[in-house]
């Protein structure tokens, strides 16, 4: 192959890459490298909308229905006014897996405010801005979820529910962002985070559940957290087809610290065991009621019955 071959081979591959994903920006499919947001849009200036983090197995995406609902009872609560319908929301997220020939992946739901003007008032804002972007996603290495993961406390609490409801998955992750960095600085990926009253809340980006006596235990949404689509699974179809009894009740980092097991779910996490919080080492490995619920939940989800409801 000439020189002149290899760099029109190079250049091919890299203008590839920038146009992958295709991203559906405001009804228009476009390239990555084109997919961008009006600078006035209140969703850039303040973190002023929500989103939706949903997974595709085989084709077919995860627990949908579960996901538009959120997506609407958030938007309701936030008062905005989301410009298609959920039918149509769903035609929208299956072209772009179409169009990003995605067999198992991830899906961004973001809706923004839309374009106003530099001042606070949402109502400035005519028509709220819709993106879907399909892609891969990874949150930690694939050694982790047979081995378990080290997480720390954060030092930063939850937001309390009076300031900012947890149920509105908001464009505003900045708590969560600052509370991550503290696991990144000491090398790790994930926290736990409580609330202002000292209960356990949930991770930067997962809920969290322990094991003690058999017993799947997780906070309520009282304490602080978002109701998860993957924690609603483990609670309501995991456990019971497993035999597992599960409560929602507060607790402390005393109970944490003295689990039989922990672990975290999350849409892009799935299902993974934590062995160790700060100097407390909680198993390990991997527990047998952890692996009971992973193994369990990767038999659905790459089954030809993946629940879409």
């Amino acid at each position: 192959m000439t020189t002149a071959a290899t760099e029109t081979d190079a250049s091919e591959t890299a203008e590839k890459a920038t146009d992958r994903p295709i991203v559906y920006v405001n009804g228009k499919m476009l390239p990555k490298s084109q997919a961008a947001i009006n600078v006035f849009d209140h969703g850039l200036l303040y973190g002023d909308g929500i989103f939706e983090g949903i997974r595709i197995y085989g084709g077919k995406i995860f627990k949908c229905q579960s996901h538009m609902d959120r997506l609407w009872r958030c938007a309701e609560r936030t008062r905005l006014i989301i410009p298609v319908s959920p039918t149509e929301m769903i035609r929208i997220m299956r072209e772009c897996v179409r169009a990003n020939e995605i067999v198992d992946g991830y899906i961004r739901l973001v809706i923004t405010r839309g374009v106003g003007n530099l001042g606070l008032n949402p109502f400035t804002c005519p028509t709220a801005g819709v993106i879907c972007i399909a892609d891969q996603i990874r949150l930690f290495p694939p050694e982790l979820y047979t081995k378990g993961m080290k997480v720390i406390v954060a030092e930063r609490p939850r937001i309390p529910v009076q300031c900012l409801d947890p149920r509105i998955k908001s464009l505003n992750y900045l708590n969560n962002i600052l509370a991550k960095v503290e696991a990144i600085d000491k090398g790790l990926l994930e926290v736990v985070m409580l609330n202002t009253d000292g209960y356990v809340a949930e991770g930067s980006g997962d809920n969290v559940f322990f094991v003690k006596n058999g017993t799947v235990i997780t906070p309520p949404p009282e304490a602080g957290i978002l109701e998860g689509i993957t924690r609603q699974f483990v609670l309501e179809t995991l456990c019971p087809k497993l035999g597992i009894a599960a409560e929602q009740r507060l607790f402390k980092l005393d109970e944490l610290f003295g689990a039989d097991e922990v672990f975290l779910t999350g849409t892009a996490a799935e299902i993974i065991a934590v062995t160790q919080i700060d100097s407390h080492v909680i198993s390990p490995g991997e527990g047998p009621i952890t692996s009971q619920l992973r193994t369990l939940f990767r038999d659905v989800v790459t089954s030809d019955n993946l629940p879409e409801d």
